[in-house]
C-alpha cells in the first residue's frame, strides 16, 4: 500500500514537470493590437482650404501686423536682401503656400510657427489683404554678358528673352503665358505674382523647380515649374531672376504727370491707367505714340535701349 502511494507521488510529479516543460515550449499569441489608422492625404492644411470662403481684407489687415515684421505693412519687404515681397500676390496662392508652410510640406523654420497660428480662413483673409497692396520693383542688372552664349547681351535682357519668348527649341514656354506681360500671375489657377520680388528669392525658387526639391503631397503644381525649370542654365536662372526683380507695369496717368513735373517737364497726355507701357534708360515713361515711333536715336528709342516698344512692362534698370 506504501509503495501504491509512492508510486502515484510519483507519478503526479511526472505529470506536473510535463505540464510545465509543455507550457515553457508552447508559443502563447498574444493579444492583437489595434489597427493602424492611416490618415488620408487630404487630410491636413492645404485641404481645409477647400472648406472657406473668399477672404476678407479689412479683417486680413488685422491679422497682418505679425508679417509686417518682415515682409513689410504693406507686402513690400522691410530688408530685401533677407526677406520676399508679398505685395500684390494673389490670393489662392498666398493662402496655398501659408498652408504648406502650416502643414510642414513646404520646410520653413521662420514660417512654419506664424503658419501655425493661421486657421485656413486667417490665410485666405491675409492672403486678401495682401493681394490689394501695390508691389514695388529693385533694379535689374544691365551689365553686358561678356561670354557665353549670350555674349553682348545685358544680362537681364536675357532673362527677358526667355520670359516673353521662351525657347522652343528647347521647348521652354513664354513664364508671361502664365504669370502675365507684367509679372501680376493669375489668381484663378494660382499662378503667382512675380514682379519686383528680390533676385536672390526668385533665383532659389527656380532652383528648387529645377532640382526637383518639395515636399508637396500633392505636387501637381510644382511638376509644372520643375519641367519647365529642368532646361535653365544657372546664368539664365539668375538672369531671369534678375529681370523679374526689376520688372513693374506701367504708372498710371496721374504718376506719369507727377513724374514730368518733377522732371521740369510739360504733363504727357493722359492715357486709360491700365494701357502698359515702356521706360526708356533716361528713366522716363513713354507716351504709346511716342514708344511706338520715337525719332531714331532719341533716348528711350528702341535704337538706343535696345527694348521692344511693343513690351507691355518694363525692369527698372542700373543707371
Amino acid at each position: 500500500m506504501r509503495q501504491a502511494r509512492v508510486y502515484g507521488v510519483a507519478g503526479l510529479a511526472a505529470l506536473v514537470m510535463g505540464a510545465v516543460a509543455f507550457a515553457q515550449s508552447t508559443a502563447v499569441p498574444l493579444p492583437e493590437e489595434a489597427p493602424v489608422q492611416a490618415a488620408p492625404l487630404e487630410d491636413n492644411a492645404v485641404a481645409e482650404l477647400a472648406e472657406t470662403r473668399w477672404g476678407d481684407p479689412q479683417r486680413g489687415a488685422t491679422l497682418a501686423g505679425t508679417c509686417a515684421a518682415c515682409h513689410g505693412l504693406d507686402g513690400n519687404s522691410v530688408v530685401r536682401e533677407i526677406y520676399p515681397s508679398i505685395a500684390g500676390q494673389n490670393e489662392p496662392y498666398m493662402a496655398r503656400q501659408l498652408a504648406l508652410f502650416k502643414s510642414g510640406e513646404r520646410p520653413s523654420p521662420i514660417m512654419q510657427p506664424f503658419a501655425q497660428m493661421l486657421s485656413a480662413q486667417d490665410m485666405r483673409d491675409v492672403g486678401a489683404y495682401y493681394s490689394m497692396q501695390s508691389a514695388g520693383a529693385g533694379i535689374a542688372d544691365d551689365g553686358v554678358v561678356t561670354a557665353g552664349d549670350y555674349e553682348g547681351m545685358k544680362f537681364y535682357e536675357v532673362g527677358q528673352q526667355i520670359y516673353r519668348g521662351g525657347d522652343t527649341a528647347r521647348q521652354i514656354p513664354a513664364c508671361m503665358a502664365c504669370h502675365g506681360p507684367t509679372g501680376a500671375g493669375m489668381p484663378g489657377p494660382s499662378y503667382p505674382h512675380v514682379a519686383g520680388q528680390p533676385a536672390w528669392y526668385t533665383a532659389r525658387r527656380l532652383q528648387e523647380f529645377r532640382d526637383g526639391t518639395t515636399g508637396e503631397r500633392d505636387t501637381r503644381m510644382f511638376q509644372i515649374m520643375h519641367t519647365i525649370a529642368q532646361p535653365l542654365s544657372d546664368e539664365e536662372i539668375q538672369a531671369l531672376a534678375s529681370y523679374l526683380e526689376g520688372l513693374h507695369p506701367r504708372p498710371d496717368a496721374a504718376t506719369r504727370a507727377q513724374m514730368a513735373q518733377l522732371q521740369g517737364a510739360a504733363p504727357q497726355a493722359a492715357t486709360p491707367p491700365e494701357t502698359p507701357g515702356t521706360m526708356g534708360v533716361d528713366g522716363r515713361t513713354l507716351d504709346p505714340a511716342e514708344a511706338g515711333n520715337p525719332p531714331a536715336g532719341a533716348p528711350g528709342s528702341p535704337e538706343a535701349s535696345g527694348i521692344d516698344p511693343q513690351q507691355s512692362a518694363e525692369p527698372v534698370q542700373q543707371q
